[in-house]
């Protein structure tokens, strides 16, 4: 909520949308549509958050609250905005995913499964509106600079009980040192937000957008990885965290 105000301060039309809302879903696309007289261009699905910790730490309940988020709402507006540029003829659908659809990272399982499951269904949904005026586009960053990591910590207090743990000392030892510590500090190869948007505007303008934009070094080197490495070799690369 306090996003929207800031953007309508700044001039912007920012309907509430909150994929952990369905009702809010229908009435920010409601809105939109009201807005602009039935028509809508393009969907840029960009919404997500992660919950640190081991998979065998995370509960069911923590995976079905994260995938309402990342995946379910993330559908459910993609559900609403194809009916209407198949109407229209046109529409561009862009899903920000990340480098960890691509490749897994300890500590990351929760996240690592949500972009996984997006990466699959919009794969599959390029492929079926290959027949339709609707182009189907994925956005890959590696690490963009925002409050991920802080919003992050919410999350792992939230749902980890890591002093239960049989890691609590990988926890206490490495996790928690990365979360809590330097939370300014910049990762290594991190880019601004206006690298995501360089790439964004292509997919919305070229006439012929690509299917994958890859966002940072560590997209690309992993994209290679997992092509050329077997798996047990890029299990050990990416145990290193």
């Amino acid at each position: 909520m306090e996003d929207c105000y800031q953007l309508k301060g700044q001039g912007f039309d920012s309907p509430l949308i909150d994929y952990s809302n369905p009702s809010s879903i229908a009435s920010g696309m409601e809105e939109v549509l009201t807005a602009t007289d039935g028509k809508l261009d393009a969907l840029f699905n960009n919404g997500a958050y992660a919950i640190p910790g081991a998979v065998e730490d995370i509960s069911t309940e923590a995976l079905r609250a994260i995938f309402e988020v990342n995946f379910f709402g993330w559908h459910d507006l993609t559900h609403r905005a194809i009916p209407v540029m198949r109407a229209q003829g046109r529409g561009r659908i862009v899903q920000c995913s990340s480098v960890l659809g691509l490749a897994t990272m300890p500590w990351r399982g929760a996240y690592n499964a949500t972009k996984f499951a997006l990466e699959g269904i919009t794969d599959t949904l390029r492929i079926e509106m290959r027949d339709t005026p609707i182009h189907i586009v994925l956005i890959e960053p590696g690490p963009i600079t925002s409050n991920f990591r802080l919003n992050s910590i919410l999350q792992f207090e939230n749902w980890i009980d890591w002093k239960a743990s049989p890691r609590s000392a990988q926890y206490r030892d490495e996790l928690r040192q990365r979360l809590y510590k330097n939370t300014q500090k910049t990762d290594l190869f991190e880019l601004p937000a206006k690298a995501v948007v360089k790439k964004l505007i292509h997919a919305l303008e070229s006439p012929r957008p690509q299917p994958r934009y890859y966002v940072t070094t560590p997209t690309y080197l992993l994209g290679i990885l997992r092509r050329i490495l077997p798996t047990r070799a890029l299990d050990a690369i990416m145990a290193r965290g």
